[in-house]
């Protein structure tokens, strides 16, 4: 019988080559299974044959409640992974039982995503003022993030074939290998034009030849963390109220997108297929936001709201 750590490497060898898992999914779930192993270390089970759903119940009760606890989300990831791990054991016949079917995540709660204003965003995005190179790269990328609603491996991800600037369209490369053209507004296209011009050869002329759109100082493609930092960096030199500023995630310009389309009347179907979600279910969050919105202006501005 193999270890469980062998049936581990196994597992994500299946997700990469059978289930074409992204990267960035691929090391979610090496991380998350390495601590499972860890605790199933420290509790003497070498085996999946060996693990019962006490012993998977016990995991995510120590990921919440451990020197490091983790958000109830993170734990939520977690579980999905060691799910996965043992209902491939299970399809493989190499446990009887998948322990780990009936235990369930913490709960999540209601947490809506937090958005910007629009004058929040032009402020955001007013912030990236430098006609360096990568000046204008930074704003070249967050035009984009706004413009298109995508996720920053998506745009990290593009290349220079993907943007075609006549139709206005961007194709990004979404989770699951899943393609989407996406339109792509005058101001985004005016920031990656002066980009493409003015800085792009520049930044290439010290790679060798990436054909990624977007380029680190070195010419190389550059990487998500390294945009989620040109976020972060514009975020704190916007001017905006710290604490604006500290709500600023990965996402946020994507919410943004999500929500402005939809206080401005957009049908939640449309952004849904422009935000490459699978189900119009996870696009219904925003719709929650907008109508708290609508509602604080009615209890604000109505005269008899308060009565």
């Amino acid at each position: 019988m193999p270890t469980a750590r062998r049936v581990a490497e196994d597992y994500l060898d299946h997700l990469a080559v059978e289930r074409g898992r992204a990267q960035n999914t691929l090391h979610s779930y090496r991380l998350d299974l390495g601590r499972y192993l860890d605790h199933l270390d420290h509790l003497g089970r070498t085996e999946l044959t060996q693990v019962a759903e006490a012993d998977v119940a016990a995991f995510v009760a120590a990921l919440r409640t451990g020197e490091r606890p983790l958000a109830a989300s993170s734990a939520a990831r977690a579980l999905a992974a060691v799910r996965g791990l043992h209902r491939f054991a299970l399809h493989e016949g190499l446990t009887p039982t998948d322990v780990a079917a009936g235990v369930t995540p913490p709960a999540l709660g209601s947490r809506l995503p937090s958005a910007l204003s629009v004058d929040q965003v032009d402020q955001l995005l007013a912030g990236c003022v430098s006609d360096g190179p990568v000046g204008l790269r930074d704003r070249a990328l967050l035009e984009l993030l706004y413009s298109t609603g995508a996720r920053i491996s998506e745009v990290v991800g593009a290349d220079l074939d993907d943007l075609d600037p006549d139709a206005r369209t961007i194709l990004l490369h979404g989770k699951g290998n899943k393609q989407r053209i996406v339109p792509v507004g005058r101001p985004a296209l005016a920031a990656v034009d002066a980009y493409r011009v003015r800085a792009r050869p520049a930044l290439a002329a010290r790679g060798t030849g990436s054909p990624a759109l977007l380029l680190n100082a070195r010419g190389n493609r550059l990487s998500r963390q390294s945009a989620w930092h040109v976020l972060r960096a514009a975020a704190e030199a916007s001017g905006l109220p710290g604490d604006v500023v500290a709500t600023v995630s990965p996402h946020t310009l994507r919410h943004c997108f999500a929500t402005h389309l939809l206080s401005g009347g957009a049908d939640v179907r449309v952004v849904q297929e422009l935000l490459g979600h699978a189900s119009v279910a996870t696009t219904q969050i925003y719709t929650h936001v907008t109508v708290d919105t609508l509602r604080e202006v009615y209890a604000t501005a109505h005269p008899r709201a308060r009565g």
